[in-house]
């Protein structure tokens, strides 16, 4: 559950807002400066004046989108105004551009006045590739989009009223299909005559239902031609039937469509529907009907809900920024009907092909097929954006609304690079842990960061945490931050029932080791080591340790305790970075000063068993100041004699060494001077010769290039114990966990 201080902290820190303007373009010296502006501009000004089209070639025009509202209709909100809807804009516009790599200006416009919204956004045509209207309120959202639909020269897409009525579809063709029904003999209710249901019947009499067939409800009942109280946008759906509340109405129905409010649809009128009946209960957060309760209505059911922790969730992300996708890059003129259809068709089918390994792995392994339980792709599917928009971008052109012609092919293998291998990574992992959340102990229990993690964790079912400390201040602090941690096990060590046990194993460990019986009672009321212990004894999964205690003296606990697994010479660290485009793993960042080169061949081999875990094929670098041999001094020898170390036991392994971070990160580079490399592909695991290179780069990436950074995760150690470093933001806390807990189920599975 999202808590309100949580959301106006995100929205808040470390910046007010979700979205800021950057420049494409260097614009650092005097002569960029003038490049940029005068007189540098004035040169594709000119080209522009001579022919429009060059606008798309000297300007962002043609990857803009207009995000436009007045704020009358703003989910759950209603009319509050258009400074009120900015966040809500601002969402979108990053939604936008995590989803379709498309920019966006969001506009909040100070007006009720239909006609004055439809000229002010006729005037700022020059300047978007798109328009998106949003949160209007009925009926005069739909004749705003239907008179600049009209208007404009440029695509223009009502979100409320087609985004979740495209993904709709085609989780209906899917589900006609397994139940062999044709959509022209079908009944269908829609129970909701806003603007969601509209623009689901409109698509749905597009796509060839029979208009008779379709009934639709309001709060009032059947829309039937003597209520004097609809508007025009509701006419088309008006029938003539006895059929006048939705009860009656849902009798022999073949179909149910929802989007009206929680709570509507009973059991009775599940059970009174025809045989295999397909429920879609799209109201939010609070479905017409249940999902449990609507599958244990009847046996034969099929059904969807607009909730994505259950089956054939129906999201709108699933459709609106590849929609816009495909229409930009052909630069078309509208976005019509049928190319919604074809987004859906696109959807419908990439749901019947085999579930690519990285959507199963996301999912804990999880098999998935086409069925009743799997209607349409998971939103992480990576395809969705090479399906869905190129789908659109070529019925664009079968309308005649595409103004630049595209290669089908060439299309889709630009789409597939266009966002980068690191965009779902974060998300992907988040899944994961989802599946099998693991106990996890943290040491520093009444830590605030901590606290606040743990919050988090438990919100959102990624782990079971177990907080160490005094219980009363803990209680009391949780009490303070106004966090709802019901539920969670709080544990003081001295106070504790394993305690002795914990003493008496830990003597016994240690006794050889300088340890007395009277110093093992002081280790155990520390709470790194009772937490070492608990992990040791199996009574937890990880331990998180750190974050207000040094590093060091948690690693050297760790150590103790916990120690190397077998066969492993020194433990170390691993970092996930995740950047923009891409992502890649740095080893050692955190532990290891001057490894040798055994060493760095085990950080090597360690760091590519993690990154599997993470989800994907290391490609592996052994990084120096010299690349190949060009240098002879004792840090490039030391590399060099790791990748050949490495190379004899893991001949499997894509690497090679020592390079420059240049050699390993650019394929033209290689290609040119260094045609010889095993390194057939960027690499996305660097290994550092010394910490100091390795720390420095991955501070450097963190606070200079926007990267997230995830760790350090330690690996070689013979169970999972992690320490969070000085400074650690809740985000990082909660990121850190999730990739651990991937990790550990990953190398459990192996075992």
């Amino acid at each position: 559950m999202i808590k309100k201080e949580d959301s106006l902290k995100y929205h808040k820190s470390p910046k007010a807002g979700k979205i800021e303007v950057k420049a494409t373009k260097a614009c650092l010296t005097p002569r960029e400066m003038r490049l940029a502006y005068l007189p540098g501009a004035s040169y594709p000004s000119q080209e522009i004046v001579k022919n429009a089209t060059e606008v798309f070639q000297y300007t962002g025009k043609g990857n803009l989108v207009g995000v436009i509202t007045n704020g009358t209709a703003i989910p759950g909100l209603g009319n509050v105004g258009p400074l009120a809807a900015k966040p809500m804009q601002e969402g979108i516009a990053v939604l936008f551009k995590r989803l379709a790599d498309i920019n966006v200006f969001d506009i909040e416009l100070n007006t009720d006045n239909p006609e004055k919204f439809i000229e002010t956004v006729l005037m700022l045509e020059p300047t978007f590739g798109g328009i998106n209207l949003k949160d209007i309120k009925a009926p005069e959202g739909l004749y705003i989009y239907d008179r600049l639909s009209e208007t404009l020269k440029i695509p223009v897409f009502h979100e409320n009223l087609y985004s979740t009525a495209v993904v709709a579809i085609a989780a209906l063709i899917n589900a006609l299909d397994l139940v062999e029904k044709q959509l022209d003999e079908i009944r269908l209710v829609v129970c909701g005559a806003g603007t969601v249901g509209i623009g689901f019947a409109r698509l749905v009499v597009r796509l060839g239902i029979n208009p008779d067939n379709l009934l639709m409800y309001d709060e009032k009942g059947l829309l039937h031609p003597k209520r004097k109280d609809l508007y025009d946008y509701q006419q088309p759906f008006v029938r003539q039937s006895e059929a006048l509340t939705l009860a009656e109405g849902m009798k022999d129905a073949d179909v149910f469509v929802g989007a009206s409010a929680g709570g509507v649809l009973s059991l009775e009128m599940v059970r009174s529907m025809n045989r295999y009946p397909i429920v879609f209960a799209l109201a939010n957060p609070e479905p017409e009907i249940g999902y449990e309760e609507a599958k244990s209505s009847r046996q034969d059911i099929i059904v969807a809900t607009g909730l994505d922790q259950y089956p054939n969730a129906i999201m709108d992300i699933l459709s609106f920024p590849y929609i816009f996708r495909g229409a930009l890059d052909v630069q078309a003129g509208a976005i019509t009907e049928n190319m919604m259809l074809s987004a859906a068709r696109a959807l419908a089918d990439l749901a019947r092909e085999e579930v690519v390994e990285e959507v199963e792995q996301a999912y804990g392994k999880e098999r998935f097929s086409f069925g009743q339980e799997y209607l349409l792709p998971k939103a992480i599917d990576p395809r969705i954006l090479v399906r869905e928009s190129a789908a659109v971008a070529l019925q664009a052109k079968k309308d005649g609304v595409a103004t630049m012609m595209i290669s089908s092919d060439e299309y889709e293998e630009n789409l597939a690079v266009r966002l980068g291998t690191g965009r779902e990574i974060l998300r992907s992992l988040i899944m994961r842990a989802k599946q099998k959340p693991l106990k996890v102990v943290f040491s520093e229990g009444s830590n605030e960061t901590i606290l606040r993690a743990a919050g988090v964790l438990i919100d959102e079912n990624i782990a079971n945490p177990i907080l160490l400390g005094n219980e009363k201040e803990i209680r009391q602090e949780i009490e303070i931050l106004g966090l709802d941690l019901g539920g969670v096990t709080i544990i003081d060590p001295s106070k504790s029932a394993c305690f002795e046990e914990y003493v008496d194993d830990y003597f016994a460990m240690r006794k050889r080791r300088g340890v007395m019986r009277v110093r093992a009672v002081q280790h155990l009321k520390q709470r790194d080591y009772f937490a070492s212990m608990m992990v040791s004894k199996g009574h937890a999964d990880m331990m998180i340790a750190g974050c207000s205690t040094h590093y060091v003296r948690s690693l050297r606990t760790i150590l103790e305790v916990i120690g190397t697994a077998p066969g492993i010479r020194r433990v170390s660290s691993y970092y996930l970075i995740l950047l923009p485009k891409a992502a890649v793993s740095l080893a050692d960042c955190a532990v290891n000063i001057n490894p040798d080169a055994e060493d760095l061949a085990e950080i090597a081999s360690l760091a590519a068993m993690k990154c599997r875990s993470m989800g994907f094929e290391p490609k592996i670098a052994m990084l120096s100041f010299s690349n190949f041999g060009s240098v002879d001094h004792p840090n490039t020898i030391k590399m060099r004699r790791a990748t050949e170390i490495v190379k004899s036991r893991y001949p499997e392994l894509e690497l090679d060494g020592e390079m420059q971070i240049a050699a390993a990160r650019n394929t033209k580079l290689r290609e040119s001077y260094f045609p010889f490399t095993s390194l057939k592909s960027d690499a996305n695991v660097l290994i550092f010769p010394d910490l100091q290179s390795g720390n420095l780069t991955m501070h450097s990436l963190q606070y200079m290039a926007e990267a997230i950074p995830i760790g350090p995760m330690l690996m070689g150690t013979r169970l999972p114990a992690h320490i969070i470093p000085y400074g650690a933001t809740v985000e990082e806390v909660v990121h850190l966990v999730t990739a651990c807990i991937v990790d550990a189920t990953a190398i459990v599975a192996r075992k």
